[in-house]
């Protein structure tokens, strides 16, 4: 089972810079990709970097450390030294507010 909880205001989303949230225990950093929103783990599987200061490129995250690289779409691991996806999460933007959805 799952929740779907508000996070903020969409205009505070950003194709170039992750929004960096803290919901029930899950740190995760959201980013728009065109009309898309991705949420994934703020936590770089390689050493625990948070990815809320990361860039974004090409709908990829790039762990500002050592600069592996994850799909925000599956959160999979492109480039070393990461070889673990990141956690993900669905979200969406619903009235001008951005929703992520949680496990309950």
């Amino acid at each position: 089972m799952s929740k779907w909880v508000d996070v903020g205001a969409a205009k505070e989303l950003s194709e170039t810079e992750p929004l960096a949230v803290f919901v029930e225990g899950f740190a995760i950093a959201l980013v728009r990709c065109g009309e898309q929103v991705y949420g994934v783990q703020d936590l770089c599987t390689h050493d625990g970097e948070t990815l809320g200061n990361a860039q974004v490129e090409d709908c990829q995250i790039v762990c500002p450390r050592h600069g592996a690289h994850f799909c925000l779409k599956t959160g999979q691991a492109l480039t070393p030294p990461a070889y673990e996806p990141l956690q993900t999460f669905a979200a969406r933007v619903d009235n001008g507010r951005v929703l992520v959805e949680i496990p309950a």
